[in-house]
């Protein structure tokens, strides 16, 4: 077991590493890390980008999410690691936890990173996809009423434990999804106090200029 803790660890920190938000703006001739917020995801390469390279960084970063939390149970299921499924699905766990460290401290990109929504949310839609679901809609909700994805982002990332604990998930499981939601708050401190101190910045409404703060 261990041995594929250790592969799993590995693979999902890699994979997460993945710098797409940088390399996409980068081929647009922008350093996203000089651009707007400085943060290479999804949310700072569409406000400096536009829609298209923005919603590209988005599904790149759930695709990694996704790989590292599906890998292990795909290697399981094929025959590549003669582990049980139950394993299995501990080595995902670790796999989606290791894929978010590697999002947000790419040693590819001198350990700077995103704040992991989009990673998080490609894993957990292997790992837990109605807990994803209602995370989701809490998301979209928020973001509606307030045009804020820090805030849409926060209120997401605290309802997958919720979720996770009334679907009675495994605890090794219900203790990522409440990690996640942890990682995600300190990864967003920055927007915290500027949502507190009324200086965040909103997304426009369609056919309209953003209200202000």
């Amino acid at each position: 077991m261990m041995p594929a803790l250790l592969v799993s660890a590995l693979a999902g920190y890699v994979l997460g590493a993945l710098p797409f938000g940088y390399l996409v703006a980068r081929a647009k001739g922008v350093d996203i890390f000089r651009a707007g917020s400085g943060n290479p995801g999804a949310t700072n390469v569409r406000r400096v980008l536009g829609r298209g390279p923005g919603n590209l960084v988005f599904l790149l970063d759930a695709a990694k999410g996704a790989a590292a939390a599906g890998l292990p149970l795909l290697a399981q299921r094929w025959g590549w690691l003669a582990i049980s499924s139950a394993d299995a699905s501990i080595a995902a766990i670790v796999g989606l936890a290791a894929g978010l460290v590697g999002h947000s401290f790419s040693c590819f990109t001198g350990f700077r990173g995103g704040k992991g929504v989009a990673t998080t949310v490609g894993g957990f839609a292997v790992l837990l996809p109605l807990g994803l679901l209602a995370a989701s809609a809490v998301w979209i909700v928020t973001f509606l009423i307030g045009r804020y994805a820090s805030l849409a982002s926060l209120l997401g990332a605290l309802t997958l434990p919720v979720a996770a604990f009334f679907l009675g998930v495994s605890r090794p499981l219900l203790g990522l999804a409440a990690a996640v939601a942890v990682f995600v708050i300190i990864m967003h401190r920055s927007n915290i106090r500027r949502l507190l101190a009324g200086t965040e910045n909103r997304f426009s409404r369609p056919g309209g200029s953003a209200p202000a703060p």
